[in-house]
């Protein structure tokens, strides 16, 4: 990076009163292929909105409210973004409830509306997926679990999480939660699990060799699943088929980055109506077609992107990374 963009970014963080417009460009677009000028103009911009949090992550777009909800994980706090009001505190704490202090990722992180419009919420430091047990324009701290335990024992510290048409909650239980990592004397489990829970509330765990399952997505269709691996040494994004009677099959990579040198690893991901891929993985934002070729990148300076949401007309892509919230508007 050069010397002036370091002094620009350091410049942006200590004057971060300034208007939107002022700020200078933390990244930028860089089109590896001419098929993300369908997707992303030529000419599109990486927006600041908000900044001054710990770490960000699990952004929901809730378009009926025209609002972002998003986690910053070590703050313990879920936020709320409008165009019209900024950044607002809107949960807290959001994933840890307990009366012990701790410190770490204890916050929520991934965030989903059930098919009734009930907040879920993916809660490290409480090591489950939480309902809100409250309509989302009077948000309270009254939580409900939802999945909690895998054969009596208790989850590590659920990620990420999809619901299906059919009902179906996907989740990845990675152990980023824990103080001490796989190492933690609570861990209860001795692997890194994807999960799925039907209707009826039956775990079932899907597979359990993926060292730090992450972000997770399924493809237009529903029967090819996309997981990301954010451990050091697998990172990288990886495909199941899924089979008629739910299990995965036929485990392949996707597209492997255990080589790349830029900060960050490979984390949330959305899959859009056309099945290209925006997924978050080292020095910013990566994008593929529903094949795995890399169409480009949004490159971030010296921040780690870590999740992203997309707007149901796929026209905007709203982006948590570091101590930022960051948009792009796209086509």
């Amino acid at each position: 990076m050069k010397k002036c963009t370091l002094i620009l970014l350091l410049v942006s963080n200590c004057f971060s009163g300034f208007p939107q417009e002022t700020k200078p460009n933390i990244g930028t677009i860089e089109f590896s292929s001419n098929e993300l000028s369908r997707v992303i103009k030529k000419d599109a911009k990486i927006e600041v909105l908000a900044e001054g949090f710990t770490f960000t992550e699990g952004p929901l777009w809730v378009e009926k409210d025209k609002m972002l909800l998003f986690s910053d994980v070590p703050a313990n706090t879920v936020y709320k973004w409008t165009e019209a009001k900024g950044k607002e505190v809107f949960l807290k704490p959001s994933g840890y409830t307990g009366q012990e202090s701790r410190g770490g990722f204890l916050g929520s992180n991934g965030l989903l509306l059930d098919k009734d419009g009930k907040l879920l919420l993916c809660q490290h430091g409480d090591r489950r997926i939480a309902m809100m047990d409250a309509p989302l324009h009077a948000p309270k701290t009254n939580y409900v679990t939802v999945a909690g335990e895998y054969k009596g024992k208790k989850l590590n510290s659920p990620n990420d999480l999809l619901l299906t048409a059919a009902g179906d909650l996907y989740f990845t239980d990675p152990s980023y939660g824990f103080e001490s990592g796989n190492t933690d004397p609570k861990k209860e489990l001795s692997y890194q699990g994807v999960y799925k829970m039907n209707k009826a509330g039956l775990v079932t765990l899907l597979t359990d060799s993926i060292e730090q399952p992450n972000g997770i997505g399924i493809f237009p269709g529903g029967k090819s699943l996309l997981i990301s691996n954010s451990a050091d040494k697998k990172n990288g994004w990886y495909t199941y088929d899924i089979a008629a009677n739910g299990s995965l099959t036929n485990g392949k990579s996707f597209y492997n980055v255990k080589q790349e040198k830029a900060p960050g690893g490979c984390d949330g991901l959305k899959i859009d109506k056309a099945g290209n891929v925006f997924a978050t993985g080292p020095g910013g934002l990566w994008i593929f077609n529903k094949t795995g070729k890399l169409l480009g990148k949004i490159k971030l300076n010296g921040i780690v992107a870590a999740n992203c949401a997309l707007t149901p007309d796929g026209k905007t892509i709203y982006i948590t990374a570091s101590n930022y919230l960051l948009r792009v508007k796209m086509q």
